[in-house]
């Protein structure tokens, strides 16, 4: 048999075009898994970058009935990559209603409080030593233990929990979501958000790397089949994240903020080599990403292709509101493996410019705030209303 090379491989099973991991089956009944080296997940997480005063915050909500969990629903996690090294700073519960489970609070409540704080310091951080806006956005997905790292859950209670099983647990946030998901947000969620479709796009993005740093071509395709180059940036800096564990809820929920730091201006000799790689380009829809290269163009100059991703999404809006439906298949050249995933993004338009402007007290900016996770508990972390 002819060698196949990796780019060119398919699986056989359209409903699982690469390896990933399984997806999380309801509450306790589901195995929190995550990806080894073979996986896809994670795989570009060592190109995310974050700003000197971020942090990291993970919860817990809708622990069972006897408060207790169990080692079980971990699996091997041997990889560690750069974004699973940082420091973490852990806001579990012990007794209290963070864990929002067994209280009168409502979820949203308990983690807009536990949130807020680190949402005001982040923004204000980023005014005053940055130029760049930043935005915030929720992601739906899975939250992915290591079970590496755990010392003992078969008969920890709620209080070991959060006291000493998570405490030194690494997590990655997996974000696929099934097709019947995204039809549930597209048919029946988005008229009841509103939010009205504005625009369907069709693009990809080359992942480059020149040996001090990463950055994304964005290019759409012409009618001759050639790549057209109409952005370059950096990838995106976190400045917080909130990771919200939903054992009670279909699936998990991530809250970042986030900048793309400006691009310094590039030479021509640097111009000329990213342009070199988007014209050596051939888009192919037989290969995972959709993009190819010939033998030995696949870098120039100081850059290199290390991805490409091949994005075509549906934008939904409303003046507080931002919402992505993503279609993207992922080719990641280090490891020669690719994965193909349906994804929801949604933007919170507003918070972040009404926090840095001053002009509208704190409080009702807050209120907003928690209004919109009510409307993520509301419609989007379950597969059925």
């Amino acid at each position: 048999m002819a060698y196949i090379p990796p780019h060119l491989r398919r699986s056989k099973d359209p409903q699982r075009p690469s390896p990933v991991p399984e997806m999380l089956e309801p509450i306790f009944k589901r195995k929190l898994k995550v990806g080894s080296s073979k996986h896809d997940t994670g795989a570009y997480s060592n190109y995310i970058k974050y700003g000197d005063h971020a942090v990291h915050r993970k919860f817990v909500c809708g622990l069972d009935n006897n408060n207790s969990i169990s080692s079980d629903h971990f699996e091997e996690f041997p990889e560690e990559p750069d974004e699973h090294k940082r420091s973490v700073t852990i806001n579990l519960a012990r007794d209290n209603d963070k864990a929002c489970a067994n209280t009168s609070r409502s979820p949203w409540e308990s983690i807009a409080e536990n949130v807020w704080p680190d949402v005001l310091s982040a923004c204000n951080i980023v005014k005053n030593e940055m130029e760049e806006k930043p935005k915030m956005c929720a992601r739906f997905g899975h939250i992915l233990f290591d079970e590496n790292d755990l010392l003992s859950l078969k008969s920890a209670n709620e209080r070991q929990v959060a006291e000493t099983a998570f405490k030194a647990m690494r997590n990655c946030f997996d974000t696929p979501v099934p097709a019947a998901y995204m039809e549930k947000i597209v048919h029946e969620v988005v008229p009841k958000i509103g939010v009205d479709f504005v625009e369907y796009k069709d693009i990809f993005c080359v992942k480059l790397y020149d040996g001090t740093r990463h950055i994304t071509c964005k290019c759409t395709v012409k009618e001759d089949q050639k790549l057209e180059l109409y952005k370059v940036v950096l990838d995106q800096v976190r400045h917080m994240v909130a990771d919200i564990v939903c054992f009670d809820e279909d699936l998990d929920l991530r809250l970042a903020l986030y900048t793309r730091s400006t691009l310094p201006a590039l030479s021509d000799d640097e111009m000329n080599n990213i342009r070199i790689l988007i014209n050596s380009a051939i888009p192919d829809p037989k290969v995972k990403g959709g993009l190819r290269w010939p033998m030995g163009k696949s870098y120039s100059g100081s850059y290199t292709v290390v991805g490409v991703w091949h994005h075509e999404f549906k934008s939904y809006k409303s003046p507080s509101l931002k919402l992505k439906i993503i279609n993207v298949d992922r080719f990641f050249f280090k490891t020669g493996t690719g994965v193909a995933t349906i994804e929801i993004n949604l933007k919170f338009r507003r918070i972040v410019s009404e926090i840095q402007d001053g002009e509208i007290d704190t409080d009702s900016i807050y209120n907003g705030f928690k209004d919109k996770l009510r409307l993520i508990w509301d419609h989007f972390l379950s597969w059925e209303d």
